[in-house]
């Protein structure tokens, strides 16, 4: 997506629906960490797009020589970093009046900043709730603009995916039989309890290999990230509790702080992994 193909909306900064739709961005922003932490352990990558839409405004007396520009502005982020506090990205749109950010730009933001979240696996799309809620605006020709637009699948309005269907044992949306002339079927909204239930699959599927990579070589524990946070950090953040639970079981030391100053059992509660929270302070 480029800043030039991005679509541009106008919306009244109070919009109930949108404000809600951005709240539960901020809600479900874990699965999104989740997702791009494992991204970075895959071999062959596996994402098409992972983006966090923030929200920007210029400070006062920045705004105060341009009182009739935005209050504010809704922007996509790539590259993004995650430390349990703030949130790093790359600005990929262009400012409509804005003057205090740049496209390019690399920015820090805070939590409360996140309005959306959005990562693509195999042409599909999961988050997106704001994106959800325009499309849901419009009628079927601008529904298929907007989506050539960005180049994917985002479904049927009313319906966000936070994970792939697989990963809670639940079947795609498939047309089959007579009915295929007619269309895909309806999408099913997905289980979000079950979501908050299971753990990623390549947290499972790596339980075993982790746990004899430390009965092999220990001070694997102590090597950090590019980010300063040792292993049992990095899964705390990324909601694992299978890998959590094997690093404790090799001496993982859940006490010691990460470069930012957060221990294990705060990154998890940071993004409110309550399971691997819980086994932390065990």
């Amino acid at each position: 997506m480029s800043s030039q193909d991005s679509p541009v909306f106008s919306l009244p900064a109070d919009d109930p629906e949108m404000q809600l739709a951005a709240a539960k961005a901020r809600e479900t922003f874990r699965y999104f960490w989740r997702e791009l932490a494992w991204e970075g352990r895959r071999i062959v990558p596996g994402l098409e797009l992972a983006a966090v839409k923030a929200t920007f405004t210029d400070p006062p007396e920045v705004r105060a020589r341009n009182p009739d520009g935005l209050s504010a502005e809704h922007m996509w982020l790539l590259d993004v970093r995650f430390d349990g506090r703030t949130l790093q990205g790359t600005l990929i749109n262009s400012p409509q009046s804005l003057t205090s950010v740049s496209e390019g730009d690399r920015v820090t933001i805070a939590g409360r900043q996140i309005c959306d979240w959005m990562y693509v696996a195999s042409g599909s799309v999961y988050g997106g709730f704001t994106v959800d809620l325009m499309r849901s605006r419009m009628d079927s020709g601008e529904r298929k603009q907007h989506d050539r637009a960005w180049g994917f699948d985002f479904g049927d309005p009313g319906v966000v995916l936070l994970v792939p269907p697989e990963y809670i044992a639940q079947a795609p949306a498939k047309a089959k039989g007579f009915l295929s002339r007619f269309g895909p079927s309806k999408q099913a909204p997905q289980d979000y309890a079950a979501v908050a239930a299971a753990e990623h699959p390549m947290s499972v599927n790596m339980r075993e290999s982790l746990d004899q990579a430390l009965g092999e070589s220990p001070e694997m524990l102590g090597e950090p990230d590019d980010e300063g946070f040792p292993l049992l950090h990095q899964l705390a953040l990324a909601g694992s509790w299978d890998g959590v639970d094997v690093c404790l079981k090799h001496g993982a030391d859940h006490n010691a702080q990460a470069a930012n100053g957060l221990t294990p059992l705060q990154l998890a509660k940071s993004l409110g992994w309550k399971r691997v929270a819980e086994r932390l302070a065990q």
